[in-house]
């Protein structure tokens, strides 16, 4: 009886997640149909033209990835399709745009939650949007020089299917859904598994040197763990009360928010690009050597930072935080 209350528990609760998920995508959706059927993407289109360009992707997509950023990866993904049609795009178009979201995407909510770590929400959002920036700057320049991944896309799933009256965007739209709804208890309950047969206590253990080589020691090496696999408001939300009893020093509650802000639920977030066509490599293991890479700089960059400048520069104070030792 109690595995069946869990089960039920489970399933409420990947339910309750759908209807917020539902509520951001569907008038995102509309939207995003109505301002492209009145030419509004086109006219948008130009201006974001320039910041596309560093990264070789069709300028409509600015207007996707400027949502996810402030809304989240479901908000983008809801646009994705709507502004540039998936047969003009190849694979290595959606794994740069991917790479973009996936770093930079729910910042007011998730950036909020690092601050109420500590650091401060300018300085942690700026590294977070400057490493997506630079990460998807190296992977179309890397895709781009090699060919790799030139071949057109062929997504598994489609989020919104295009179509030239309202009522067969709307009946593409609730398949879509009904898909999402699908992926969601899929990846939920997978996740579940991991953590009951003890492969997700295995790979944070696998895990443990690479946080390492990123300058993150034991103190905070299990709750970057947890954000890396589960999330920020998983790994964010310990990492907050720790850091409110002293027992994790400034700089290390520091560099593991900037880990945590480049690679994140890394399980959930890279399956749902997948199925948008994206290519894992990309934007699993070149997103984490990355971030191993780029923490481990900006760690040694902060050890010639002294403590009082440091704590006064990168956090925000509170009247329960103090300076600590390296």
């Amino acid at each position: 009886m109690s595995a069946l209350r869990f089960a039920i528990h489970k399933t409420l609760e990947t339910l309750q997640i759908y209807w917020e998920l539902v509520r951001i995508m569907v008038p995102i959706t509309i939207a995003t149909e109505v301002m492209s059927r009145a030419g509004l993407i086109d006219l948008a289109a130009p201006a974001l033209a320039p910041v596309m360009a560093l990264f070789g992707l069709p300028p409509e997509l600015g207007l996707a990835w400027l949502t996810g950023m402030l809304v989240g990866i479901w908000g983008a993904i809801a646009m994705i399709f709507t502004l540039v049609p998936a047969t003009s795009m190849s694979v290595a178009d959606i794994t740069v745009f991917s790479a973009l979201v996936l770093i930079a995407h729910g910042l007011p909510i998730e950036q909020k939650i690092i601050q109420r770590a500590g650091p401060g929400f300018v300085i942690t959002t700026s590294i977070r949007i400057a490493g997506a920036v630079v990460y998807a700057i190296i992977l179309h320049h890397v895709l781009e020089t090699t060919g790799w991944l030139a071949e057109p896309l062929n997504p598994t799933w489609i989020p919104v299917v295009a179509s030239t009256d309202w009522l067969g965007f709307l009946f593409g739209l609730l398949e879509a859904l009904a898909v999402m709804l699908a992926i969601l208890l899929a990846l939920a309950w997978g996740l579940e598994v991991l953590k009951l047969t003890g492969i997700m206590a295995l790979l944070m253990r696998i895990l443990a040197p690479a946080l390492r080589l990123a300058g993150i020691r034991e103190e905070a090496g299990q709750f970057t763990a947890v954000g890396l696999f589960l999330g920020i408001s998983y790994g964010g939300g310990l990492l907050i009360r720790e850091a409110r009893t002293g027992n994790i020093s400034p700089r290390q509650v520091f560099i593991s928010c900037v880990f945590m802000g480049f690679a994140h639920s890394i399980i959930e977030d890279t399956l749902i690009v997948m199925a948008l066509g994206a290519d894992a490599l990309g934007v699993l293991a070149g997103r984490l050597a990355f971030a191993v890479a780029a923490t481990a700089l900006i760690a040694c960059v902060l050890r010639s930072i002294p403590d009082d400048r440091f704590f006064s520069w990168a956090f925000r104070r509170t009247k329960c935080e103090a300076p600590a030792g390296p």
